[in-house]
């Protein structure tokens, strides 16, 4: 970036997403100087099976973090912050990586949508261990114990014989930058049933059969913690500070989960003057939906609600002090990009730059127009069941496959303007599920916070409205998740007190849709 003000200070945000890399130059007050990203290689070398490279992903970060800041003096930038998926990163005992699948080379990440461990998943939930409860009472084959359970099972003389740490991804970019093997207490616990209050639990490993887990202190899957946006180690390690591009030293925040990140980028977003339900009334009213590749369903409370099939309660997971349940689908973007591209009359789309989804919200439009017709009822013969990669919440079964119901042998482009419909209207009608259980399980949740890829589909904003009842805020920062992993950096700077007191300094105001 050429021009920076001398006197501003920065914090910079990287998010490891699915198939890229971001990383975003945030001012202190939360302001948006320059962003850029990279794409990432996704390797699906069986069935269910997605991997990636740990290297690559930090080699995409530290070119990105170059890029972003040329012409900064690196002395205004004063912290760094990491978010990404909760994907499994699996690392020799001299930290080189180690393939997850026969044949694998440097292919040494299970990724987050990585299904593989289904059997693995059903037999830790046939066990019944009361640290189930804080998922739902039922494992997911997204969680990484049944994930490492898989590992040990069919790679035991390769992969499980030479590891020697295994980290959740957000986790490894913290080391990578800092030499510190800190683990974040959001990844821990969200995804490791780790206890805050209690530590690891050493039944529920030995119960599931990885009580070499419990070896040497649990020194491979971590034995120190951290709240997400401390400091983690002494900052920037020399050779992290050479690769990024900035100081050594330089502070860096405890990491967090990629929808997490966002969840805390958005969530406190200012609504006075949008005469919404939730405006004067505590952050618990709020839901933050984080709709990407995946969807994720973020809602806090003061107290601890177990919800049957969604994830938590987690204590400070997300945002200090308050607990966190996570709804979520598996597949959101990636089950509309599934439906599109895989039609016939896709191939028919004219080649005009204009981004598929934009043409196909504008042909609804124009079918709305001709049929006289809300766009809500256009598709009323046409449905779709979204599981095609499963359910993740909240009937939290990972064998549930998808359909869709009132094809006919037509295939022209209205054909598929009403599929994607369908299709949309099927996710939506997922959240409002997901709404109605967290609210009988006591949620009070008025008002939905957006934000992700799809959160700038208008026709995607617009079902969700439609569907769900409430109304639905978007920030006018749209990279809520880049925020939010600035945040942390800032956190860990000193440059603010509290993760609270930095996103209400850092989360810009909000539009109603």
């Amino acid at each position: 970036m050429d021009g920076a003000a001398p006197d501003e200070v920065y914090f910079v945000g990287v998010d490891v997403g699915t198939a890229g890399v971001r990383a975003a130059l945030v001012t202190r007050d939360g302001r948006l100087e320059s962003t850029c990203e990279e794409p990432i290689s996704i390797w699906e070398p069986l069935v269910d099976h997605y991997v990636q490279s740990s290297d690559e992903i930090w080699e995409k970060c530290c070119e990105l973090v170059k890029r972003l800041t040329q012409g900064v003096d690196k002395s205004q930038v004063r912290g760094i912050g990491f978010d990404a998926t909760c994907s499994l990163v699996v690392l020799d005992r001299d930290f080189q990586p180690v393939p997850v699948n026969k044949n694998g080379r440097w292919h040494n990440v299970v990724m987050w949508m990585d299904h593989r461990a289904q059997q693995q998943a059903t037999r830790i939930t046939s066990t019944g261990h009361r640290a189930l409860g804080r998922m739902g009472g039922v494992m997911s084959p997204e969680m990484q114990a049944p994930k490492l359970l898989w590992l040990k099972e069919n790679l035991r003389e390769s992969c499980w014989a030479e590891a020697g740490h295994f980290l959740d991804l957000p986790d490894f970019l913290s080391f990578k930058a800092t030499g510190s093997l800190t683990r974040s207490l959001c990844t821990l616990v969200c995804k490791w049933s780790y206890c805050p209050s209690g530590g690891w639990d050493r039944s529920f490993w030995t119960d599931i059969g990885l009580e070499d887990l419990l070896e040497d202190n649990y020194s491979k899957i971590g034995n120190q913690t951290s709240a997400p946006g401390l400091p983690v180690g002494g900052g920037l390690s020399l050779q992290a500070a050479a690769d990024l591009g900035l100081n050594p030293g330089t502070a860096v925040g405890a990491s967090l989960i990629d929808a997490h990140a966002g969840g805390l980028g958005v969530i406190g977003a200012d609504v006075k003057g949008l005469d919404l339900p939730c405006e004067d009334r505590p952050l618990t009213t709020r839901m933050a939906l984080i709709c990407g590749t995946s969807s994720c369903h973020m809602a806090i409370s003061a107290g601890p609600l177990f919800v049957p099939g969604v994830w938590g309660p987690y204590l400070s997971a997300m945002v200090p002090d308050l607990w966190l349940n996570e709804g979520g689908q598996s597949a959101t973007g990636r089950l509309m990009d599934h439906m599109v591209k895989g039609h016939a009359a896709f191939a028919q789309f004219p080649h005009t730059g204009e981004h598929v989804y934009s043409y196909l919200n504008a042909h609804l439009g124009s079918m709305t127009e001709a049929r006289a017709s809300p766009v809500d009822l256009l598709g009323s013969s046409l449905h779709v069941w979204p599981d095609f990669h499963g359910n993740r919440s909240p009937l939290a079964d990972p064998n549930l496959r998808g359909m869709v119901i009132g094809l006919s042998l037509s295939q022209t482009v209205d054909d598929l303007a009403l599929l994607y419909l369908a299709t949309l209207q099927a996710l939506a009608l997922g959240t409002r599920h997901i709404l109605e259980t967290m609210t009988k399980a006591g949620h009070d949740i008025t008002t939905l916070f957006l934000c992700g890829g799809l959160s700038k589909n208008p026709l995607f904003v617009q079902i969700h409205a439609n569907t769900t009842g409430l109304p639905l805020v978007l920030p006018h920062q749209t990279e809520a998740v880049l925020v939010g992993a600035a945040i942390l950096g800032a956190r860990a700077s000193q440059e603010y007190t509290t993760i609270q007191v930095i996103t209400r300094c850092c989360s810009q105001s909000a539009r109603s849709s």
